[in-house]
């Protein structure tokens, strides 16, 4: 990369990242992941019967990605993929330069986890606060059942969990601003590591490396080494392709910003779609009922009106909340749904 070059000259008592730089690579990983979102989307748009699933579960192939990804550049590179890009590398908190020594495999396991793992439960932590919060409804303790009280109950403690959690990394952040801490977030404190820049060592090619290398004598041997060459090779193109793609994330999120501004806009001006009965599948036909004052959901009376901008179906609001939380489409058209299409309707007062 070009930006390797800046800090081949560096020493010791320079190895140490700017703030700014730390907060680069954390805001390139922050990136990724609408990115892939909406490309989900939009194939998801183009044929939801059978890509829809993969909207459904992007959040589970985003972290099966970033673990092949992170995997790949922690034991080639020491670091991980946004890391390696701003031209910085992870070395053991004790040690006092820049050491091109690999990472131990408790180390290269604790960076995985912190990498992938714990913001991946966290992102699902925080979906779940949200469902069971517009999910919830009022209503005497006694006459609750368990599930009832412990979703109340989380309601309330996760926003105070959530501000400490958040709190913390500040904190860090701003004793790594001023020189007071080596380790810029929790994570990289738990994990025992800093970030240093990368040396020439690191750099430069290790030809001499490939030159001990000794042919396979067996065929297992052949084929061992044949299945690690494709996984990296797999991985290779991978990063390749993100390190010159990262210089358009910012365009594609312009382009997407826009494009849905634009559809919002011209939302109002479209006839009103005739529902698509040629696709229904049969599986959902009775959900219609008879008396269009039902919810297609509960088959009750609805209650609180609320639509969906991508099919015009009018469901009571905590039934088609919680199935496009669960499901990410339409409940009658299977239409790819996110919860900011779904839209309550307030018929004026008598």
């Amino acid at each position: 990369m070009a930006e390797y070059a800046a800090h081949l000259t560096s020493v010791a008592d320079q190895a140490r990242p700017s703030f700014f730089e730390v907060l680069a690579q954390e805001s390139l990983t922050a990136t990724l992941r609408p990115a892939l979102s909406h490309f989900l989307k939009f194939i998801a748009e183009k044929n939801p019967g059978s890509y829809g699933w993969m909207f459904r579960y992007g959040d589970e192939i985003y972290a099966l990605l970033d673990l092949i990804l992170q995997n790949y550049f922690l034991a080639k590179t020491n670091g991980s993929f946004s890391e390696n890009f701003y031209g910085m590398k992870r070395v053991p908190i004790k040690c006092s330069g820049p050491s091109v020594n690999k990472l131990s495999r408790r180390e290269h396991l604790k960076s995985l986890a912190f990498l992938v793992f714990v913001p991946f439960i966290k992102l699902k932590l925080d979906k779940l606060f949200a469902k069971w919060k517009e999910g919830s409804r009022s209503g005497s303790w006694s006459n609750q059942s368990g599930m009832q009280k412990f979703q109340r109950v989380y309601i309330r403690i996760y926003p105070f969990i959530h501000m400490s959690w958040e709190g913390t990394f500040l904190l860090y952040q701003m004793r790594y601003l001023f020189q007071g801490i080596n380790c810029h977030s929790p994570y990289m404190h738990l994990s025992g590591l800093k970030l240093v820049y990368l040396t020439p060592d690191d750099v430069l090619p290790e030809v001499s490396k490939a030159q001990r290398g000794t042919h396979p004598s067996t065929f297992q041997m052949k084929l061992l080494q044949g299945s690690k060459s494709l996984l990296g090779f797999v991985a290779f193109c991978l990063s390749q392709g993100l390190s010159v793609g990262v210089f358009f994330l910012q365009f594609l999120e312009w382009w997407y910003m826009y494009g849905d501004h634009q559809a919002q806009l011209a939302f109002t001006a479209l006839p009103i779609p005739q529902p698509p009965k040629d696709e229904l599948q049969s599986d959902v036909k009775h959900l219609l009922p008879e008396n269009k004052s039902r919810c297609p959901l509960c088959q009750r009376k609805r209650t609180n009106d609320t639509t969906l901008s991508t099919s015009g179906f009018v469901f009571c609001y905590p039934c088609i909340f919680n199935y496009v939380q669960n499901h990410r489409c339409c409940p009658i058209t299977k239409y790819p749904t996110s919860l900011d299409q779904v839209v309550k309707l307030y018929p004026p007062s008598d």
